[in-house]
């Protein structure tokens, strides 16, 4: 994969002997990329960058990365080792980028370290999918997330995820569907068959929102993405019913 080989070059520009390892996760490892998906990628690092690696590394993902032209979009989480090994919750990320946030890079903003709760999710993921495009083997790396943590952070970005309902519709409603599946089954499943457990469980009337997010995240970009009035209506009534089902398993 040319993005891949891209990424992993500038990684080794920027980090060279302070990358440790360098890790798919998401789509690519749970079951393929779709016609929207980013290309998700892990870097472990030795120590926090300074000013000039966070520019370097920022202005060459802003390079590479996009959603025209058919480019493959990135997202690229570095995280410091000795911040998640031993393991402690919430980890803190030392740079994150991603596509929905280029405005703020574009404007001038540098990503900065940050309690990351999401990084459980990532590291569950690289370690599942064990696809090292540089460094060691992930297990090497990284220590497992205990099954609460996993739990714990799942459910720690629903505030933030709901605040992108309206334009982010499809992404949200098949996060809902991973959350929700996940605090079930304690697996994290690709979005089209935590959809499907999710469908299973749903009654009729709720189903057609995330019957159609699923439809557009097999065979949509996100330019050819529409909803009809009627299904649009039905959105924020599919959410509530998934967050109770999710609020009812959180408090278990």
């Amino acid at each position: 994969m040319d993005r891949t080989r891209e990424v992993v070059g500038l990684v080794g520009d920027v980090l060279g002997r302070e990358a440790i390892g360098t890790y798919l996760h998401g789509s690519c490892v749970l079951g393929g990329l779709k016609p929207a998906s980013d290309v998700d990628v892990l870097v472990v690092s030795r120590r926090r960058m300074d000013d000039r690696r966070r520019r370097a590394l920022l202005g060459g993902l802003l390079t590479i990365s996009g959603l025209a032209d058919g480019t493959r979009p990135i997202e690229l989480t570095v995280v410091v080792q000795s911040e998640v090994r031993p393991w402690r919750f919430p980890p803190t990320g030392d740079f994150l980028y991603g596509e929905w946030l280029r405005e703020e890079f574009e404007a001038g903003a540098v990503p900065r370290p940050e309690p990351m709760p999401d990084l459980a999710l990532l590291i569950t993921t690289v370690l599942a999918g064990d696809h090292p495009l540089s460094g060691p083997p992930p297990a090497q790396v990284l220590d497992p997330v205990p099954h609460a943590d996993l739990l714990r952070a799942s459910v720690a970005g629903i505030p933030d995820l709901l605040d992108e309902l309206d334009g982010d519709t499809r992404n949200v409603v098949l996060t809902l569907a991973r959350i929700w599946t996940t605090l079930a089954t304690g697996e994290i499943k690709p979005k089209d068959a935590a959809a499907d457990w999710a469908l299973a469980r749903l009654p009729p009337e709720c189903r057609p929102v995330l019957e159609h997010a699923k439809e557009l995240y097999l065979n949509r970009r996100y330019s050819e993405e529409g909803w009809s009035g009627e299904l649009r209506a039905q959105v924020r009534p599919h959410v509530d019913r998934v967050l109770t089902e999710i609020d009812r398993l959180s408090r278990r």
